[in-house]
Order: C-alpha cells, then structure tokens, then sequence
C-alpha cells in the first residue's frame, strides 16, 4: 500500500539530489527505496535513521518514523548525542589513488569515542581488501601515526596517493598487504618510506556497510 506522507517526506529529504545520490549518501540501497515508494516494503527504524541521517530540508527521524506509523502523535524521540566526522574523499583497496581533498559526506560516532582522539571516515573502492572489506563500505578511521602489526590503515604513499591494507612491519620496512590473494602486498624499505614517502594517516576502527 502506497504511503503518499512517507513518499512526500522521502521527496523532499531528497531535495535537488537524485534517488540514487540520496541513496548512497544515507547507505539505503535505490532498488529498496523505490519499492518504499511504490508500497512494495514497509522501511524499518534502522532504514528510516538512515535516510533521516542524509535528509534535506529538515526532514527528520522522527517525521519519518510517524509517516510510517511507529509513533503516535504524542511520541516523542530523543535527539541523537552523536558527532559526525567527515567522510573526506574516495579511498581505494586496490591500485592507490590522488589523495583525498574533499568532504563527500558525514558519518555519526557517539561522543564517548569521540573523546578518544580525532576521527574521519573514508569510502572504499576497489576489492583488493575483500572479501572482509567491499567497495563502498564506509571505514571510520581514528588518526595516528603508527600502528601495530596486522592493522588495517589508511596510508599516504608518494605523498599524494592513498590505499587501505593490512600492516606489516619488521626491522627493515613495511609491507601493505592486501585480503584479496589476486593482489601482491608491497614492500617498501625503511629508505623508500622517508624518502617517497609512506605514511601511515589512521587505522580502521569500524566498517559500516550500507544494504
């Protein structure tokens, strides 16, 4: 059954967006926004979140959830406490790529991570860190310098390219190692690491994942 409240709300969170921006903006699959649309499935809380998440024009979580009948008039929800940290650009986890430079999107972490260093999220392509990392899974990354043995970071290798892989270090270099066997890791020497360089901006801490 078609639901025009829900359908007028998911329009104008829209806003000058198309369906498919909205969509990978807020991690909601197009195809199932279009069945909400047509009546065809009823969106959970967790899917309404997150189109309210991304949403323009004021369109909250809560507009959503009374459109789609979860709350009564006299309900009310909490504001969420979290903080959003950027999504800072494209990030690869196959062949490296021009470094990130723009701010795509924004991701939430709650304010007790938060208060434990500085954070920013990273979207991946490629396959080279799959099957446990996929293209356009969002990575949150907490900034450090360093890291330990089997981390997976975020690293600027050039100066200006960009890659995600697991770490490997020994006294003589670091190695970039990639999930996917058809990718070779890459080793650089303690000298190509100063000298190109290779630096390490942040480590994974969370995978999020849209439907």
């Amino acid at each position: 059954m078609i639901n025009e409240e829900l359908n007028n709300l998911i329009e104008l969170a829209q806003g000058n967006r198309t369906q498919n921006q909205y969509a990978l903006n807020s991690g909601v699959n197009s195809s199932f926004i279009t069945k909400i649309i047509k009546g065809e499935r009823k969106p959970s809380p967790v899917i309404l979140k997150k189109l309210a998440n991304r949403a323009y024009n004021g369109i909250t979580y809560e507009m959503f959830m009374r459109a789609a009948g979860y709350l009564d008039a006299d309900v009310k929800i909490s504001k969420s406490k979290g903080i959003k940290i950027p999504v800072l650009g494209v990030i690869p986890a196959g062949v490296p790529i021009e470094a990130i430079e723009e701010i795509l999107d924004y991701e939430e972490i709650t304010e007790d991570l938060a208060r434990t260093g500085d954070f920013f999220a990273l979207r991946v392509s490629g396959d080279s860190m799959a099957p446990q990392i996929l293209e356009n899974d969002i990575v949150i990354i907490k900034k450090q310098e360093d890291c330990e043995n089997n981390d997976i970071c975020a690293v600027i290798v050039n100066g200006y390219n960009a890659t995600l892989k697991r770490i490997k270090k020994d006294t003589n270099g670091i190695m970039l190692v990639p999930y996917n066997r058809a990718y070779e890791p890459t080793y650089y020497s303690k000298e190509q690491v100063l000298s190109l360089p290779v630096k390490i901006i942040g480590k994974a801490i969370e995978i999020r994942r849209g439907l």
